[in-house]
């Protein structure tokens, strides 16, 4: 699994911590050793798991003669945040379309991401209604400014594409490497799962290179079924953009659904618990959309006994507390 033979921007220097959660763990009854790893951590304006999509993606823009770049997301995206702000280090224009899945979601002077969209200088942002068709919306966009002499180079929703994924699969090899070095044993893994390529790019990490870890999703969005047939998929196509002469079998991909409450980005009990959980045993912010929903999760799969006693459970934490700063009257 030769992950240089693919361009990349190294915007990922350094390997992410992978923390223990003592108080953390033993609020939860101290049955399991819970860890975590700080993809919150990672380069890019206020860090997040899509700068290691991005450093894959915007190297084959670059590689394209982009100088332009097209994404899109949710009104609060972390994803959109990211690449808004590695274009801006690039020095190519950034445009964002926003999904508005929550009627009335988008205030033009919100707080959160909403904010920094506007502080880093987005070239232009476009709000259109939630079920909207995002890439057929993405590429009229590019179709206007290849007629402004523009050179756009779309990329999808979180990064999530075979591209994007390679950069977990890499996360997967680097989490590896480190429980080597710490002479760390891990049982199992939870990641959020949403867009999918975070999920998917660990799965074929962990997969390629027999770790034997068991890789357990949280849905943010969609049902069970839905989510783990796209991320097996996605993960199915990566492993073909990897050269793996396996094909990574459906049993691999696990996701959960009974998280995500009335529905995407909507608050939960289950979520805010988490968030304030985390914060007030381990100062560590999660984001009310996704890692707070995965956390939630994770809580509760500890409280059921899903992992057996004294399992070493590694939880992926995504990043995107700025969106916190959008949920204030969740908090408060």
């Amino acid at each position: 699994m030769n992950l240089t033979q693919f361009p990349r921007r190294n915007y990922v220097q350094d390997a992410t911590p992978i923390e223990a959660l003592p108080a953390f763990s033993k609020a939860l009854g101290g049955k399991v050793n819970i860890f975590i790893k700080r993809d919150d951590l990672l380069p890019g304006c206020a860090g997040g798991n899509k700068t290691r999509k991005l450093d894959f993606c915007i190297a084959d823009a670059i590689e394209n003669g982009a100088d332009t770049i097209i994404t899109c997301g949710a009104v609060q995206s972390n994803h959109c945040r990211l690449t808004l702000s590695w274009a801006v280090k690039e020095a190519m224009d950034c445009h964002l379309i926003l999904e508005e899945r929550v009627p009335g979601s988008y205030k033009e002077d919100g707080s959160g991401n909403n904010f920094l969209f506007q502080l880093m200088g987005v070239k232009s942002t476009s709000v259109v209604p939630g079920g909207s068709d995002m890439l057929g919306e993405m590429e009229k966009l590019a179709d206007k400014l290849k007629g402004d002499g523009k050179k756009p180079y779309i990329i999808p929703g979180g990064a999530s594409n075979a591209i994007g994924a390679t950069g977990y699969v890499a996360c997967a090899k680097e989490i590896q490497q480190q429980m080597f070095c710490k002479n760390l044993h891990i049982d199992h893994m939870v990641v959020p799962s949403g867009s999918a390529g975070t999920h998917a790019g660990i799965v074929v990490g962990m997969y390629g290179t027999n770790a034997g870890i068991p890789v357990s999703g949280i849905n943010v969005s969609r049902k069970k079924d839905i989510q783990e047939e796209i991320v097996h998929k996605l993960a199915m196509e990566t492993a073909e953009r990897l050269g793996m002469r396996e094909e990574i079998p459906a049993d691999q991909v696990t996701c959960f659904d009974g998280y995500v409450g009335p529905g995407y980005s909507l608050p939960t009990d289950s979520m805010t618990e988490a968030v304030k959980l985390l914060a007030q045993t381990e100062s560590i912010l999660l984001d009310p959309v996704y890692s707070g929903k995965a956390m939630a999760g994770l809580i509760d799969l500890v409280r059921k006994d899903h992992f057996k006693e004294g399992a070493n459970v590694l939880f992926l934490h995504t990043g995107g507390s700025p969106a916190l700063y959008a949920y204030l009257d969740t908090f408060r």
